[in-house]
């Protein structure tokens, strides 16, 4: 079964409002088994516009990776987000090839 995997990109305006949201999402990402495969870091926009933060998370499957994101406990987290960044937000499927 392939991964899931979200992929986001964000600009974050206020950075102690934005370590609220990493404290809430802590425990629906624990709950869905969650692993950070980035989380900021040195990054190069090669092609096409680029915000400054990019994070990707891999989830045991695509259903855990949408299920974490539809779950109550992130969507309450989602919300202290939505004030203090601006960004993209993807779920994906893993290849499994």
């Amino acid at each position: 079964m392939p991964k899931g995997y979200w992929i986001a990109n964000m600009t974050v305006h206020d950075t102690d409002v934005y370590d609220r949201y990493r404290r809430a999402n802590a425990k629906p990402f624990a709950e869905f088994g969650a692993k950070f495969l980035v989380r900021g870091g040195t990054q190069q926009g090669r092609e096409g516009a680029a915000r400054p933060r990019t994070v990707v998370i891999e989830f045991p499957s695509y259903a855990e990776a949408v299920a974490c994101y539809e779950s109550p406990a992130y969507q309450a987290a989602r919300d202290i987000r939505l004030d203090v960044s601006d960004g993209t937000l993807i779920i994906v499927e893993g290849y499994d090839g």
